[in-house]
């Protein structure tokens, strides 16, 4: 693995320097694990300038080994700092000025001012410039590895989703549902969710990033839920609709059916060279066009990987078009206040028409199910 990671650090390498930036501070989590491998707590990537030998993990404790942090790189090197509670950037910064570069590129979105102007401070020679999105951009297409860390993660999910719909749930609280469906996550391998699982019954159903509470599960009800797993730090995302306990409503059929039809849509725009407005528009037309149009989420979907909500976004506005081996979400709902809701969600990755076309990693049922 340390080719690989040896060329993503290649591939940022070329990017600043075409740029003019002797060197680069990479500081974001996400990224620099990406690019290391591991992303110890408060760790900084410094790339540069002495070339790629010279690339080097700044840490401000010795990492702990903790598989949550990843797995360095080892042959990339390390330094510790001395003196405890100090800041990995502040002394990355200082040790591209010992080193001689006049440049130094910084993820501008992630510093906070203090931290941008501590860096200034301690090296007033190096000309700070801003690296911008280019990590995470470059993050989108997922290889091969990868996408079997994403793919692990939606077979773990789908086993705990799996589990829970065979178990008695009138009466329990959607709070004790959302913990157990974590706790099985672990259980099934996960090395924990990959954001806080969600579980909305009756009025709460459909709603989107719906916090779990105390109210317990009636029959009749619209159960939704919405969960994924965090496996070697890729995480996948899926949302499904349920109807407790008895044969669903007529209204609750027609709302489920125009939901699939709906996810059904923008899934089956998903290809490579797609835009991403046209991906969110085949889905939000179909629910439109039913007059659902007030109350939609602002996004049909959005990119996964080290973080459960990345780029490329699948909204209205959004500018850029899809590529092979991007995985996203296709999360298309509806939600009528008082009644509840219908919100249905797969992890899928791009793939050619030739491969297949996208490829469904959450596999757990679409069918409307009574449980």
């Amino acid at each position: 693995m340390s080719e690989v990671f040896a060329a993503r650090r290649g591939r940022l390498r070329d990017r600043f320097a075409a740029a003019g930036s002797a060197a680069a501070l990479v500081s974001r989590p996400a990224n620099v694990r990406y690019l290391a491998g591991g992303a110890p707590l408060g760790a900084v990537l410094l790339l540069g300038p002495g070339g790629p030998e010279e690339d080097t993990l700044v840490c401000p404790r010795v990492p702990t080994g903790d598989p949550a942090e990843g797995r360095l790189d080892e042959g990339l090197r390390q330094t510790v700092l001395s003196s405890p509670g100090g800041d990995a950037a502040v002394a990355a910064a200082r040790a591209a000025d010992t080193a001689g570069a006049d440049s130094l590129s910084v993820e501008e979105h992630h510093l906070t001012v203090a931290r941008h102007r501590a860096l200034g401070s301690v090296a007033p020679r190096l000309r700070l410039s801003d690296i911008g999105g280019a990590v995470e951009q470059q993050r989108m297409v997922k290889d091969e590895d990868e996408i079997a860390c994403i793919r692990i993660a939606a077979e773990i999910t789908d086993q705990a989703l799996g589990e829970l719909l065979e178990s008695i749930l009138v009466g329990r609280t959607e709070r004790h549902l959302a913990l157990e469906l974590e706790r099985r996550l672990v259980d099934h391998g996960a090395d924990g969710p990959a954001f806080p699982t969600s579980v909305s019954t009756g009025p709460n159903a459909g709603l989107g990033g719906h916090r779990p509470s105390d109210r317990r599960v009636e029959e009749g009800d619209f159960l939704s839920v919405c969960l994924g797993a965090n496996y070697r730090g890729y995480r996948c995302e899926i949302g499904r609709t349920f109807v407790i306990g008895t044969t669903p409503a007529d209204w609750q059929i027609e709302l489920y059916d125009l939901v699939f039809a709906a996810q059904r849509a923008g899934r089956e725009a998903l290809a490579p060279g797609a835009e991403y407005r046209d991906v969110d528009r085949a889905a939000r037309q179909v629910l439109n066009s039913a007059g659902h149009g007030d109350g939609l989420t602002p996004w049909t979907g959005h990119g996964v990987g080290l973080e459960i909500d990345e780029d490329p976004q699948l909204a209205p506005a959004a500018m850029g078009k899809l590529d092979a081996c991007v995985p996203v979400t296709v999360e298309p709902g509806v939600h009528l206040p008082g009644r509840g809701g219908v919100r249905i969600d797969d992890t899928l990755v791009v793939r050619q028409e030739a491969d297949g076309g996208p490829e469904l990693l959450t596999i757990t049922t679409k069918e409307l199910l009574a449980l």
